[in-house]
């Protein structure tokens, strides 16, 4: 199996699945995207295997490009696994201090967010499509944690995965004034006079929220590999039908 491991240490495992043409459906991770949805058990089984852990393990949301975010306990474990109606409803991010839970966030396209504070055994992902960075949902996730969860931002590691470049990422009014509402979002815009769409840079959009947290910016890992070009990625505005990758992290012990 085809994956970038971000990190791997006695506490904790994180990383994204690629594009790989020698497993089914190219290593197509998402139960809601598939051709065979026992094409995606196989693919994650394999990831289990990687990961250390058992496919009921895994703990997925149905993504809707939302803010809404989840606190994952042992009860959820297993949702999403295996069936799609058993995910998280209407849920973006997920986090948990529970240990052997290995938690999902699948994209083609939309900016992946893995987080962890190894000393406090906290770990959680963030999908963050434009419509999610307009919502700041990252930003409303690290409210959560150093508000309620007592996570300092000094503590947090956070690595964005590959997402659409902005060269790549045309957008057109209504995407254009949600990101510039936002009142940082200029820096990461630009208008392409021979096509009249703007282009938008997604992933140094969601960075940039990161640090307005309070996150070091040396705390903050980007993987500027573009979906749209990559030939070890799946893309949804390139290919409309594709598979999806899964980012994902796992507390150990």
């Amino acid at each position: 199996m085809i994956s970038r491991i971000y990190i791997d240490t006695d506490r904790i495992i994180a990383g994204i699945t690629m594009k790989d043409p020698g497993r089914p459906e190219e290593n197509n991770m998402a139960l809601h995207a598939c051709i065979n949805p026992e094409h995606v058990i196989q693919n994650r089984r394999k990831l289990a295997a990687l990961a250390g852990c058992e496919l009921e393990d895994f703990v997925s949301a149905y993504q809707t490009h939302s803010a809404n975010f989840h606190k994952v306990t042992r009860e959820d474990r297993g949702r999403g696994a295996a069936e799609l109606d058993t995910a998280i409803p209407d849920t973006d991010s997920l986090y948990t201090f529970e240990p052997g839970l290995l938690l999902c966030c699948f994209t083609a396209d939309c900016v992946p967010v893995i987080f962890y504070d190894e000393g406090l055994g906290l770990v959680g992902t963030i999908h963050s499509g434009w419509a999610g960075t307009a919502q700041e949902i990252t930003v409303k996730v690290l409210k959560q944690l150093f508000q309620v969860e007592n996570c300092s931002p000094k503590s947090l590691r956070v690595f964005i995965g590959p997402a659409i470049s902005q060269d790549r990422f045309e957008v057109g009014q209504d995407v254009y004034d949600r990101f510039m509402a936002l009142g940082y979002g200029d820096e990461f815009l630009y208008f392409n006079e021979k096509t009249g769409k703007y282009h938008i840079d997604n992933q140094l959009t969601v960075k940039r929220q990161c640090e307005l947290s309070g996150i070091p910016a040396d705390h903050i890992f980007v993987d500027r590999t573009c979906t749209y070009d990559g030939s070890d990625c799946f893309s949804h505005r390139r290919d409309k039908e594709c598979g999806r990758h899964l980012s994902f992290i796992m507390r150990k012990k």
